[in-house]
């Protein structure tokens, strides 16, 4: 694999938008460029914020909500501020919740859905998209990893040569146990538990069980699975 022709010119910002499409497309690009700079930085520092805020027990659920959207960039309205704490916290239970510390490149492209938990010392190489289902649980230290080099060392070149990613779908009500690895390109299913300490290489289809390195299928959930989807369509017809 030879050097790809395409090396933004730090200085041009068209160079500079195209190097950050192909970020995001998964195609080869340069991490060095004044935005992808800029962007880490900013990440670095509202990680800074949310990591010592939050580890602060007396940090309020919407100061924590706060820094959370702050950290991912997310332009959601958070609900409006009640006088009673308590009352004013019980509209953050369906928010994503993330334990101290938390790791990303740029925040921006990690996506949580409602009541999303995760544990302390996660870390999520968000160069590609990272979306993770609603009601998803992850133990502590699970990394995600949409980031990814080229196997030619030439055009690896260290930390001069282009980097690459693809992004990783993360379904509804999935467990990850502690000590996962999940790697460039996976989609997980809705429903599945992963073992702890696995590593998951390719996708995996809804509701089964996997472990191990490479993780592989163990357990299939069909019970759980039919009822799931009976619960689903009730929600549905309920109008929920």
């Amino acid at each position: 694999m030879s050097e790809p022709a395409f090396r933004p010119d730090p200085t041009s910002p068209s160079d500079c938008a195209e190097n950050h499409r192909r970020m995001l497309a998964g195609e080869l690009y340069y991490s060095w460029t004044p935005d992808l700079v800029q962007g880490r930085a900013r990440c670095k520092s509202a990680m800074l914020k949310y990591n010592t805020e939050a580890a602060d027990g007396e940090t309020s659920r919407r100061r924590v909500a706060e820094l959370l959207m702050d950290l991912l960039q997310d332009p959601t309205p958070l609900p409006p501020k009640l006088d009673d704490p308590q009352q004013d916290a019980d509209q953050f239970d369906d928010f994503p919740y993330i334990d101290t510390p938390i790791k990303m490149d740029y925040g921006s492209n990690v996506k949580l859905g409602k009541a999303v938990y995760m544990n302390s010392s996660c870390t999520l190489l968000d160069v590609c998209p990272i979306t993770i289902g609603a009601r998803t649980l992850i133990g502590p230290n699970v990394h995600f990893y949409s980031a990814s080099h080229p196997i030619d060392p030439i055009t690896r070149n260290g930390m001069r040569g282009p980097e690459l990613g693809k992004p990783i779908t993360v379904g509804e009500d999935c467990w990850f146990g502690g000590s996962c690895v999940v790697l460039p390109g996976v989609t997980i299913g809705r429903g599945v538990v992963v073992g702890a300490g696995s590593v998951v290489t390719k996708d995996v289809e809804d509701f089964v069980v996997v472990a191990g390195n490479p993780a592989r299928v163990v357990k299939r959930l069909d019970v759980e699975r039919e009822k799931y989807e009976a619960m689903v369509k009730e929600n549905k017809e309920r109008g929920h």
